[in-house]
């Protein structure tokens, strides 16, 4: 695995190795808490995950987290699933999201973008205010900690001044981007009985409005648990009767009361996909994440307070969460709300360049969509401030590395590529940035501070160089505190302790390299295996997806009755694309040539697209189980899928195979 790539693409420079927030931290950590003071990121690593209660005292000490009463101890019990984190200790997220209004009053702490591209900022002076007059009207409406306040919005500056409001108050902020269907915000939103909606009348997507009227009074039909319904008239239409005004919540000048609740308190609930059944409803507590992310956005990703984060995402997905947490850094956060194409397919880099980012964070897809379609950002756009490219949401295949590093060194730029892998699970990377240590192609730099992350054989026995299951070892502060209407804790546990008992496997293929990276090949429950040996999927949509023909592809590996493996490849092309003998051909001698005879499919066939969950994410496990025979409504919850038509495809497939 490393002899592939022996040589980095990028080197950090000594000035900004020495610059680095990670390093400052280091050699404080040595001065005060014993950390190695030689030896770079592996040995800060190592020390990190060997003395966990110390780093992670140093991660609070460093960041000057206020605990309004002090914990007992760093870690009380520490068993998977179930570590106590910080026992009673209080403090307030939101109240540290806001700590830069303390200094920073009148700069911007989010810059808003739609489809104009024209940014629009809110001061940290006005968020705070804004936090303070709703945070104020929510307990006036009845809300107490541990209530839940959901939002049917898009990115924008008023869901984040909801979620700050909410947590302010200690309540549990969960939400839906407004182009999830009812039924898909319903099965969510059902769970956690909210007794607040704020929501939308609409939205605006590649350049049309959407109406969400009908929708929303769906939604206030089917959720009996809530108090108040909040109008934000995005579209300009006046309020439903018995809803409240954004504008009348938000209007009064007061500093906002942050409640202090334990450090284990419930912040917010994320929610899986939800393909195959009901979404888990993810909980996440206020400590957690804030320890998490302070370490992850301003270790990790180096920001602070001169630096402007954008991340392309929706509120339906936990990089939303993750981007609103770039304000605990002190950073201004950038809230693009619109197409990622729109009015072209370099919609996102003109967003970076228009906001002066210096952070700017997409899909893989994404990049290999400009890739595509010849998009030339670093030449088109003033990105001279943008240091640093991340991805995530599937793995970046190395052709991406390479026409990212090269686009932007044609302009003189030295681009800091940080491919990143975690999960809505824990609301954070496993592995991902590193600002001290080289980036090799197609690899993760490494893992997370504070984080024992291994790859396993199926018996427990750790891997380097060989492909295995990606696990954690140790607690992290982020893990969910429980799921919701989980109450003896039995799907929490199914979903990540079922296979190594007290061992967090997260269901993705990696490889951890013998110089510490990390490679990610797929989700390992959606496994290829050929006469026993395991292979990713992502591998073979890597090699695939270079052909100009293949706009997009699924690979399936379905056990068949009688004993017998049957290993599809369905392809999307690109318009204008044949499927004739000869791609047949070249497809087949790529996967061959690049990977290995055994990756080569047993057929491939023309499909006319590929099916995505909500979030972007290709769906292969309920594919398969079409493939297996299911009746459709039970292989797929069909409001979790981007185009539940492209389904009826692989059903009709598979029953012409029977």
């Amino acid at each position: 695995m490393t002899s592939a790539n022996p040589s980095p693409l990028w080197q950090p420079d000594p000035e900004d190795i020495a610059r680095a927030q990670i390093t400052r931290f280091q050699a404080w950590a040595a001065d005060h808490h014993g950390a190695p003071a030689e030896g770079g990121y592996a040995a800060l690593h190592r020390w990190s995950v060997d003395h966990l209660d110390t780093f992670w005292e140093a991660v609070t000490d460093w960041f000057d987290v206020r605990f309004s009463t002090p914990c007992a101890r760093v870690l009380g019990d520490r068993s998977m699933p179930g570590a106590e984190w910080f026992p009673g200790a209080t403090l307030n997220y939101a109240e540290h999201a806001l700590r830069a209004a303390d200094t920073r009053a009148g700069e911007p702490a989010l810059l808003y973008v739609d489809e104009t591209h024209e940014p629009r900022p809110v001061t940290w002076s006005e968020l705070r205010r804004q936090v303070g007059s709703l945070a104020a009207e929510l307990r006036a409406l009845g809300v107490r900690p541990g209530d839940r306040v959901s939002g049917y919005l898009p990115n924008i500056p008023q869901a984040v001044v909801a979620l700050l409001a909410t947590a302010a108050v200690g309540g549990v902020w969960t939400s839906c981007a407004p182009d999830f269907g009812a039924r898909s915000v319903l099965d969510r939103f059902q769970q956690v009985e909210p007794v607040v909606l704020f929501t939308v009348d609409g939205y605006r997507y590649g350049g049309k409005a959407h109406d969400r009227r009908d929708t929303v009074a769906e939604l206030r039909r089917e959720l009996p648990t809530l108090r108040a319904v909040v109008h934000i008239p995005l579209l300009g239409t006046e309020a439903p009767e018995g809803a409240l005004e954004w504008s009348s919540l938000t209007s009064a000048d007061a500093d906002p009361v942050f409640e202090q609740v334990p450090f284990g308190h419930p912040l917010w609930v994320l929610y899986s996909s939800g393909t195959t059944g009901l979404p888990k409803a993810i909980v996440h507590s206020q400590g957690g994440i804030l320890v998490e992310h302070l370490k992850q956005l301003g270790l990790h990703c180096d920001l602070g307070p001169e630096d402007r984060f954008f991340w392309y995402t929706s509120t339906g997905w936990m990089m939303w969460n993750f981007l609103v947490s770039g304000l605990l850094t002190g950073t201004t956060i950038v809230l693009y709300d619109g197409s990622p194409g729109h009015p072209d397919t370099g919609a996102q880099w003109r967003v970076a360049e228009r906001t002066g980012a210096t952070l700017f964070g997409t899909s893989a897809a994404y990049v290999m969509a400009c890739r595509k379609v010849d998009v030339h950002p670093a030449r088109d756009y003033d990105l001279s401030r943008v240091r640093c490219v991340g991805t995530t949401g599937s793995p970046l295949p190395p052709d991406g590395f390479r026409w990212l590093h090269d686009e932007f060194a044609e302009s003189g730029a030295d681009l800091w590529i940080a491919s990143v892998s975690g999960g809505t699970d824990v609301c954070s990377c496993f592995a991902g940035a590193v600002p001290t240590l080289p980036v090799h192609i197609g690899e993760l730099q490494a893992p997370g501070l504070g984080t024992d992350l291994q790859s396993w054989d199926p018996s427990g026995e750790p891997l380097v160089d060989e492909v295995g299951e990606l696990v954690v070892t140790n607690p992290m502060p982020s893990m969910p505190i429980h799921f919701w209407n989980d109450p003896d804790g039995s799907r929490y546990h199914d979903s990540y302790f079922d296979t190594y008992p007290g061992v967090w496997r997260h269901g993705d293929w990696i490889t951890v390299t013998s110089r510490g990276s990390v490679v990610i090949h797929g989700r390992s429950d959606s496994t290829l295996n050929r006469q026993g040996v395991r292979m990713g999927s992502a591998d073979i949509y890597e090699a695939v997806e270079r052909l100009p023909e293949i706009k997009e592809s699924l690979v399936i590996g379905v056990e068949q009755p009688d004993g017998g493996y049957w290993m599809p490849l369905f392809v999307h092309l690109t318009p204008g694309a044949v499927l004739d003998e000869a791609l047949l051909n070249r497809i087949r001698n790529t996967i061959r040539e690049q990977l290995s005879p055994r990756h080569v499919p047993d057929e491939i066939i023309q499909a006319p697209g590929v099916p995505h969950t909500l979030t972007g994410k290709r769906i292969e496990v309920p594919v398969k189980r079409l493939l297996q025979g299911s009746p459709l409504e039970k292989a797929v919850n069909p409001g979790s899928v981007d185009n539940l038509d492209l389904l009826h495809f692989y059903e009709e497939l598979a029953s012409k195979r029977r």
